[in-house]
């Protein structure tokens, strides 16, 4: 019986007077398979493990709660227990964890473990069990969870003997964290957790760094410098790489423009005179703009699942370099003259070398910045309700370049992907590969937690999303901690209502009621704001960033502005184009 089904208890994860060994508390025993598992974790280096307890992991509890260095973060959901994984992963490159019984508790995790694994953060997911001897029968609450999860993770297995604990946990933190990172599984039968056991946790060895062959790099380097007009397109790899100063010093020394995905965003500077656009809105026309006109395409730590090679080459002719960690995926849309796998930063330095002091093509850069600004720029007027491109700007001018921008899934999404200007690395986490609403504000307690109020975080939801996930406001009130939601209100699906409109000229099954957001704040026991007059703004988030905890900000927005994310690029700067 999981957790969420046991009323004997006055709350969730409650134990009886006995342990699952049937010793009473305070004997000493023989450590049990959850002490090893536990100090495993530990020397993996874990922090937090974010989830929900049950019958069938009380042991595993008992062992954290021993534990001096890991800390368990009881969550009100187990999806958001996922997703706070997920955004730790991102933020610190080590394997965030979450928890969950057997059952209901880890099919809930299963929306943040695909998450993960299309986005490419790295994640352990543990999930209880029932004992052994149950399951070749029809048992309470059982299912095969390690079959279920299987097409959603990179690799998981069933623990069903301690003697594999050590083995089990290196692998599956060693596999989420290898490029490309994702999530993976350990299902924890409760038996097998209670059972003694006796080992140490296995060592790290060093990862091997694969290195181009020399011709590949001539041969790249080449392709680079006869072209008449290249481009590079940046993605989630020079993120997770830590190569967002190689790429912009590649940049600076070549003269060469990027484009990046929507995870890319930050890797070089938004006023960096060689940064274009944020690409991956599919309502424009790349493939007769500036991509379709160049000859050659960089493409550095860019993953497919966030914008597939379809919407930049659809006929599949234009020449590629590839720069990624691993070889790319097969894709008829995609087929690269080179591919250069290995260390990203360490490619960028050694193909900078080889282009040093020689000629490569540089061509007028559109700009974008300039048409952005005509075509989307709003004044200073108090009409209500507020157009997206305001809050973006009121919000940019308050935040340091290395604050933390959330976004969550829907229509404020496409915004902050064109018009967020990201200073920095890692400074903007969007959901995109899998582009699951609700992933915002769990994020923003992960976010919250890893940078221990070092900087500003700010989650940025639609009414739709923020809902979905509201009950972890509880768990940012119980720990405290400091950040903004924005909850752009329109009381509807909006992102879907912009296709449909598209699509049918007419919406349906999209519209919804609210409840009062900023009673529902105080409710929970945080700070709730309305913002009445658009002027007032700038006042609110400054009022917000000051408070000791979490904040929602009710900002009622005007979606009829939406249309303009869908004006063509490449007619954004018409007196450049003939000379392209």
């Amino acid at each position: 019986m999981s957790a969420r089904e046991d009323t004997s208890a006055g709350h969730a994860g409650a134990a009886s007077t006995s342990s699952p060994s049937g010793v009473p508390p305070g004997r000493a025993t023989t450590p049990s398979a959850a002490d090893l598992f536990v100090r495993c974790l530990e020397a993996e280096g874990v922090e937090f493990v974010f989830g929900i307890p049950g019958e069938e992991t009380l042991a595993v509890s008992e062992a954290l709660d021993r534990s001096a260095r890991i800390t368990f973060i009881p969550t009100r959901h187990e999806q958001g227990a996922a997703f706070m994984a997920d955004a730790y992963g991102r933020l610190t490159g080590n394997p965030g964890v979450c928890l969950a019984t057997l059952g209901p508790g880890a099919t809930n995790l299963a929306t943040g473990i695909g998450d993960a694994t299309l986005d490419k953060a790295p994640v352990v997911a543990l999930t209880g069990q029932v004992r052994l001897a149950g399951m070749h029968k029809e048992t309470h609450q059982f299912i095969d969870v390690v079959d279920m999860l299987a097409p959603m993770t990179k690799w998981n297995t069933r623990v069903h003997d301690p003697r594999m604990i050590t083995e089990a946990v290196r692998k599956a933190f060693f596999i989420a964290a290898a490029e490309k990172p994702g999530a993976t599984h350990l299902e924890l039968p409760e038996d097998v957790m209670a059972a003694p056991a006796t080992g140490q946790p296995l060592p790290h060895n060093p990862v091997v760094v694969i290195e181009p062959d020399a011709a590949a790099l001539q041969r790249a380097a080449h392709l680079i410098q006869t072209a008449a007009r290249p481009l590079v397109l940046a993605g989630n790899g020079v993120v997770r790489q830590g190569a967002s100063m190689a790429l912009r010093d590649f940049v600076r020394q070549t003269g060469l423009h990027v484009i990046t995905t929507f995870m890319g965003k930050g890797v070089i500077d938004a006023d960096d005179e060689h940064f274009l656009f944020t690409a991956g809105l599919r309502a424009q026309n790349y493939p007769q703009g500036l991509m379709g006109r160049s000859d050659l395409i960089i493409t550095v730590g860019y993953d497919m699942v966030e914008w597939p090679p379809s919407s930049w080459n659809p006929d599949g002719t234009q020449r590629i370099v590839c720069i990624d960690t691993v070889p790319p995926e097969i894709d008829a849309d995609f087929i690269a003259e080179v591919e250069l796998v290995g260390d990203l930063g360490h490619i960028l330095r050694q193909l900078g070398a080889l282009l040093w002091n020689k000629p490569v093509a540089t061509w007028e850069a559109p700009p974008y910045r300039k048409a952005f600004h005509q075509v989307l720029e709003v004044g200073d007027d108090d009409d209500m309700p507020v157009k997206p491109q305001r809050v973006l700007r009121d919000l940019r001018a308050l935040m340091a370049p290395d604050d933390l921008l959330i976004s969550d899934v829907g229509a404020h999404k496409l915004w902050v992907a064109r018009l967020w200007e990201a200073r920095e690395p890692n400074t903007v986490l969007i959901s995109n590969g899998f582009a699951a609403m609700g992933f915002a504000l769990p994020a923003a307690v992960a976010g919250a937690l890893a940078l221990r109020g070092r900087r500003k975080v700010v989650a940025i939801c639609g009414d739709g999303g923020f809902l979905m996930n509201v009950q972890e406001l509880e768990t940012a009130r119980r720990l405290g901690l400091p950040f903004v939601v924005l909850v752009w209100s329109d009381g509807a699906f909006g992102l879907i209502e912009m296709h449909q409109r598209t699509r049918y000229k007419r919406v349906s099954g999209t519209r919804f009621d609210n409840p009062d957001l900023v009673a529902l704040a105080h409710s929970f026991g945080i700070e709730g704001m309305r913002v009445q007059r658009a002027s007032e703004l700038p006042s609110i988030l400054k009022k917000a960033f000051a408070a000791r905890g979490p904040v929602i900000v009710d900002v009622p927005i005007d979606y009829s502005e939406n249309d303009k994310l869908g004006i063509d690029l490449w007619k954004l700067a018409p007196e450049v184009w003939p000379s392209l």
